[in-house]
């Protein structure tokens, strides 16, 4: 059984399960929906509800502010449908230029440490991964309620391999499911979602990783080096940890085979290190001193905490005049 949901201001109706969400019904029958988070926080996905009923999972969630709930605003990641519904998006997405996201079952098929809170997973799912690099999936993972966005740090395969770089969050109720799996235990994963993936092969570029943003940023890597048959792509990685251990990232791109010389490793420790003898400070400021050429011609990805890339943006686009076009990334909360 599956309920309709007519989009009156796109003019389409599509079909979502009694299990599903709004927002990933219709993104998975590939119409231009808005979003970025996919969780809640982020509020890209407003929509009034015209006629019909739906659940709300989250009803406190702070996408929607207090004059949106005025308005009887809902959120389409949000909002199980109860029956057939007609909605009106309030913004308007991109169109589906990426795989559709589809749900899979998976089981973990091995791990690596590459931080004392940092992991990288490798799960193992029927058919082909397929995904552009950057993108991120969702996990549902034993015992959490609700699932929880992860980015992939590898590309797509015949295999149905989906590699995730995460960092351990002291108290997490996901992190703490998730680094206590063992092997071959089982998750749902669903994707790919996320419109922070890599859009060239020909222009520089530049990724910003904090965290567990480290993760898309290396996908975004290795796609442009997978497609730099050329020669001719470079590429500026910036990495920023609050300490020496946290910077793990320069391993993985130096085993890329054809960057080579137009790979540039930059990275900066925020907290006091006695192990760390580069650049101290925030990640931004180290961006700040690339020259003026690189803000004139790159694409530039980040990911990592939000107030990282509050910091990053308004680097970008009030200080360096970076148009909105070749600034990339998602927003999470």
């Amino acid at each position: 059984m599956t309920f309709s949901i007519v989009d009156e201001r796109l003019g389409v109706r599509f079909a979502c399960a009694p299990d599903d969400v709004v927002l990933r019904a219709g993104l998975r029958a590939g119409l231009p929906l808005a979003y970025e988070c996919n969780a809640g926080g982020c509020g890209s996905c407003k929509f009034d509800l015209v006629a019909g009923e739906v659940a709300d999972l989250w009803p406190e969630a702070p996408g929607l502010g207090e004059r949106d709930r005025r308005r009887g605003r809902r959120l389409a990641c949000q909002s199980r449908p109860l029956g057939d519904c007609s909605i009106r998006m309030i913004g308007r997405g991109e169109p589906a230029d990426a795989p559709l996201p589809q749900r899979r079952t998976a089981v973990l098929a091995g791990t690596r440490d590459l931080a004392p809170d940092m992991r990288l997973f490798r799960f193992r799912g029927g058919g082909a991964a397929a995904f552009r690099p950057g993108q991120y999936a969702l996990l549902s993972l034993p015992g959490v309620e609700g699932p929880r966005a992860y980015s992939m740090s590898n590309l797509a395969n015949a295999e149905g391999d989906w590699e995730f770089i995460v960092r351990r969050v002291p108290g997490g109720r996901a992190t703490g499911a998730l680094f206590a799996l063992p092997p071959g235990g089982g998750v749902a994963i669903d994707g790919p979602y996320g419109r922070a993936f890599l859009r060239t092969e020909t222009r520089p570029v530049v990724c910003i990783a904090g965290g567990s943003g480290l993760s898309p940023m290396i996908g975004i890597a290795r796609g442009l080096d997978a497609a730099n048959a050329a020669g001719t792509a470079s590429l500026d990685f910036f990495q920023g940890g609050r300490s020496a251990q946290d910077i793990c990232g320069e391993p993985l791109l130096r085993a890329l085979p054809r960057l080579g010389s137009r790979l540039r490793f930059h990275a900066s420790v925020s907290g006091e290190d006695p192990l760390w003898q580069g650049r101290t400070g925030m990640i931004h400021e180290l961006l700040a001193d690339l020259p003026d050429s690189a803000f004139a011609e790159a694409d530039f990805y980040l990911a990592g905490p939000p107030p990282m890339a509050e910091a990053v943006v308004a680097l970008l686009s009030r200080a360096k005049g970076v148009p909105a076009e070749r600034i990339r990334y998602d927003r999470f909360f």
